[in-house]
């Protein structure tokens, strides 16, 4: 199919959930991607934070072609060599103890939430405005935004909100009927949104006074993304359910919820499961990830080149009066303008670059984590370019 077909194809027969980018993909390696005409872009969206091992790695491609002649998928009706690898290799690379295998951040989200129910015996799940959980009917009522719940009413009780990065709110919306709290360490889909410092220690303290639960949605901000391999880390806040998804499994669908044993054991055979939860091949695969993130030191990368990054961004400033504000940690970066930019995303694209603006004016960048500065100052150059 040539550029415009594959457009008309897909806009026949695929829903129209997706306000796609007037652009065809066509392959990809590395920190770039290519169109159909063999124009290269350099790809700070990387599947909105999922391929933080660039695309086409070679690793990945070895084992899951291996893996595909082997073994795809049985039930978790039988044990897997696979899954058990990776199980431990996670667990022991986390704060918790357990895990269960899902397929989206979505999915795992609705885990930790029926965990937390399960375990407390308790119904409310305290969130925070602002937040995006995911798009099932759970988890968008979880969502702190109320653009993605309308037309889907009647959604499900038990949610209540609060503003992000305010504890005094986090402790009057407390009752005896409170499972958890859950939060995002960063939240990402609102524009890049950094908490005080004390913040997520803060939060866990109260948890702990008032015997309820925090979880830590990680969907976007694990696997390195902030400079840390959980955000968690950075400032030594450990939750009792962690959620993780998007880099999990080098593109691959894979969701987690890891837990601590106690919580993690209210579980019950029948209480929850997932037909495609941890198959063979995806956990050969997620484990390769989780070798190629040692081998090649991408942690260490985001951190590093995150704060680079975020200097060279800062510096743009001198010119452009629009920029209120970047932030971000690691490879999770926002650019706060003083206008709804959206249009930035066409402008950056016909010179090279993909970004996306998210919250109308937060130029969001979570490029792979083996980025180089090159491609940086790259990108760094085209937004200087593109901003009035």
């Amino acid at each position: 199919m040539n550029t415009q077909e594959v457009k008309d194809t897909l806009d026949t027969y695929v829903m129209h959930t997706y306000g796609r980018y007037d652009l065809v993909i066509d392959h990809g390696h590395g920190s770039k991607v290519y169109d159909k005409e063999g124009n290269e872009y350099i790809d700070c969206v990387a599947g909105i934070a999922v391929n933080s091992i660039g695309h086409t790695h070679e690793k990945v491609a070895k084992v899951l072609a291996e893996q595909a002649k082997k073994l795809i998928h049985v039930s978790n009706l039988y044990y897997t060599e696979e899954q058990a690898k990776y199980a431990e290799k996670i667990v022991k690379k986390s704060p918790h103890d357990k895990v269960f295998f899902a397929n989206s951040g979505a999915e795992a989200n609705e885990g930790a939430i029926k965990l937390a129910r399960k375990y407390t015996g308790k119904g409310e799940i305290i969130t925070t405005n602002g937040s995006f959980h995911g798009r099932t009917l759970a988890t968008l009522t979880a969502t702190g935004q109320d653009k993605v719940k309308k037309g889907f009413a009647p959604l499900p009780s038990g949610f209540k909100y609060i503003d992000y990065n305010n504890i005094k709110q986090a402790e009057e919306a407390i009752t005896e009927d409170t499972a958890a709290i859950l939060v995002e360490p960063i939240q990402g889909e609102s524009g890049v949104r950094v908490p005080d410092d004390d913040y997520l220690p803060s939060l866990r303290k109260l948890c702990d006074e008032k015997n309820i639960l925090l979880i830590f949605d990680e969907v976007q901000t694990g696997f390195g993304r902030t400079g840390k391999f959980f955000a968690s880390e950075l400032t030594n806040t450990v939750p009792d359910i962690t959620t993780c998804a998007k880099a999990v499994a080098g593109g691959l669908p894979m969701g987690l919820v890891l837990a601590n044993k106690e919580i993690a054991d209210a579980f019950n055979p029948g209480d929850h499961a997932s037909t495609f939860g941890g198959t063979a091949l995806v956990c050969s695969v997620a484990s390769a990830v989780l070798d190629i993130y040692d081998e090649e030191n991408l942690v260490q990368k985001s951190q590093d080149n995150g704060k680079y990054f975020m200097e060279k961004l800062e510096s743009l400033k001198e010119n452009h009066d629009c920029i209120n504000e970047v932030r971000g940690r690691g490879l999770m970066v926002g650019i706060d303008i003083n206008y709804d930019c959206g249009d930035l995303v066409a402008k950056a694209q016909e010179k090279g670059v993909l970004i996306n603006v998210t919250n109308g004016n937060v130029i969001r960048f979570v490029p792979p984590l083996l980025i180089t500065r090159e491609e940086l100052d790259k990108v760094v150059e085209v937004i200087d370019e593109i901003l009035p």
